[in-house]
């Protein structure tokens, strides 16, 4: 069964490619939705697919990209909404 997560990832997170590497590992893990810049240094990420991707999906994200430095990670889990047909960066 599909599931949808938010994350909201917070520390050194933009300018330095982390939404590039959150698309390229949610496409690895055949994950649907988006990754953003957030107004407060954060980014945001929605991902749909299965449980088990969606959790090491949050795995990577905590060791982020190579430049970048995780401070925290809020995750909220919902139910799938089968709305995203591909995992993209929105600007």
């Amino acid at each position: 069964m599909n599931k949808q997560v938010i994350l909201k990832i917070y520390g050194r997170v933009q300018m330095v490619m982390f939404r590039d590497f959150v698309q390229r590992k949610a496409k690895k893990l055949d994950l649907l939705g988006w990754v953003r810049n957030q107004d407060d240094s954060a980014v945001k990420v929605v991902a749909e697919g299965e449980e088990k991707n969606l959790k090491e999906l949050i795995d990577l994200c905590y060791n982020g990209s190579i430049l970048s430095r995780v401070d925290k990670i809020e995750v909220e889990w919902r139910e799938a909404t089968g709305r995203f047909d591909k995992f993209k960066i929105q600007y």
